[in-house]
């Protein structure tokens, strides 16, 4: 199977590209929102691949190593995913030098890049749908979208009525990935991104593509361009189906999310989550758990802080989760920095460059987790082991041959004592341990370890030889 080895040590930030950072004010349309204004559905803010490029050292120091990018070809909205040019950058982030500066820098510093690929719909200005709308019957790209009738009904108001959208917008008419030369667009949009130096692809929405074929045409023409290449899925659900060798190496783990969340909001209790988060380490092979995105925010959720109520310790416990389970870590820009937003819009804030507006604390947190991410091999790429659990927390190893370390997660209300024999730390000659998160350390006694974990916080404990 051909899962690129390099996600399993991947940190990974999701940049939505209009909020990130307003690198070129030359690019901004006219009548650009001002950048701290609140979002609206369609109103541009301004950011742009410029402003990633120059803040790229916060990138760096930050820690992450890799980027998964919301669209940047030529779209009509601030989200892109009504694509109208698959082939070029949009104007109003930049263009295809800024692009390849971009991979430049990154590259140099060691950091990948994921674009997203919006492969199911496309935007009314897409040329082929275009073409139907001017010349109806004669158009030759009839076949490229599923029209019911003519002429077709795409400007006013209400859902798509003579022909297939997205969810019924007229604004994302649905491909008919059936026709043999759409197929053939959508794969040389595929490989020709890849040959640029894009380093995978994050797919919108694909299981509404339910054709088996057509992915592992993708995953061919994609790998193909370059075995290295990261291909993920956007599967809510987390179904097996779309992994492995005819289809992604990884999804979106969503399910990981709503875990984490409901035992954080006392929806679950701790063994129910430990039964979900373990079973889905049980659903897919090895390398496709290591190559599972694991995110907690996106551009389709609230934001995490809104999420737990502004509590930052909740906030702070549930960010701890990501960096101790299989799977590469996605922090959703701003997060990090405790930006607060509700729904869509409102989760596309645009990321303030005041440090005086940040959550040091916040930030401080994520750059511990990820530091030590990147330290212990044990938690990029080895096995999970549940040892205890009870009411409140929740233990479990994370270990390879050479490497054993111990998590353990209080989610309760009050500060908890756990127990655990020295044995079942993963290394019987074990006598010492120390968590890499307070620098705190532990001596056995009389074959058990016995620390005290404080509320709503966490432990990674590590062997001192």
């Amino acid at each position: 199977m051909s899962v690129p080895k390099w996600v399993r040590d991947a940190v990974f930030y999701q940049i939505f590209p209009d909020r990130f950072a307003n690198g070129n004010k030359e690019n901004d349309p006219y009548n650009v929102k001002s950048w701290l204004e609140k979002p609206s559905i369609t109103g541009f803010h301004g950011g742009d691949l410029q402003g990633v490029i120059q803040n790229f050292d916060y990138l760096i120091d930050l820690g992450i190593n890799a980027i998964y990018f919301n669209p940047i070809f030529q779209a009509a909205s601030t989200h892109r995913y009504d694509t109208y040019d698959y082939l070029s950058i949009d104007p109003i982030l930049g263009n295809l030098n800024d692009f390849q500066a971009l991979l430049k820098i990154a590259h140099a510093n060691h950091v990948k890049v994921v674009i997203d690929g919006v492969l199911n719909h496309c935007g009314r200005g897409f040329f082929a749908f275009n073409d139907i709308l001017e010349n109806g019957q004669d158009s030759p790209y009839l076949n490229w979208f599923h029209v019911k009738n003519l002429p077709l009904d795409a400007y006013s108001y209400g859902e798509a009525k003579n022909y297939l959208g997205w969810w019924g917008y007229k604004s994302l008419p649905k491909f008919n990935t059936d026709e043999p030369e759409v197929r053939k667009y959508l794969l040389d949009v595929a490989r020709y991104w890849i040959e640029l130096g894009a380093d995978g692809w994050r797919l919108d929405v694909p299981n509404e593509i339910d054709d088996d074929e057509f992915w592992a045409d993708f995953r061919s023409t994609v790998k193909s361009a370059n075995p290295d290449a990261y291909i993920l899925g956007e599967i809510w659900d987390g179904n097996p189906r779309w992994v492995g060798d005819n289809h992604f190496d990884g999804l979106m783990n969503y399910p990981v999310r709503d875990a984490v969340f409901d035992v954080i909001q006392k929806k679950n209790g701790i063994s129910q989550f430990a039964n979900r988060v373990e079973g889905l380490l049980e659903a897919y092979p090895v390398e496709n758990v290591q190559s599972m995105l694991v995110l907690l925010g996106s551009h389709d959720t609230r934001r995490v802080r809104r999420k737990l109520d502004g509590d930052m310790e909740r906030v702070k416990l549930a960010y701890l989760f990501p960096f101790v389970y299989p799977g590469a870590p996605c922090i959703y820009y701003g997060d990090e920095i405790g930006l607060d937003g509700g729904k869509d819009p409102d989760c596309r804030r645009a990321f303030p460059w005041d440090t005086s507006l940040w959550d040091k604390s916040m930030l401080n947190w994520i750059k511990k987790l990820i530091g030590i991410r990147h330290q212990e091999e044990a938690l990029r790429r080895g096995k999970m082991e549940r040892i205890f659990i009870d009411e409140q927390c929740y233990v479990f190893k994370r270990y390879t041959p050479d490497e054993p370390l111990i998590v353990a997660l209080n989610f309760g209300e009050q500060p908890s004592r756990v127990e655990i024999s020295v044995l079942n730390s993963g290394d019987s000659e074990t006598s010492s341990l120390k968590d890499l998160i307070s620098g705190a350390e532990f001596q056995a006694d009389n074959g058990m370890f016995r620390f005290d974990i404080s509320t709503l916080s966490g432990m990674i404990l590590k062997p001192i030889e």
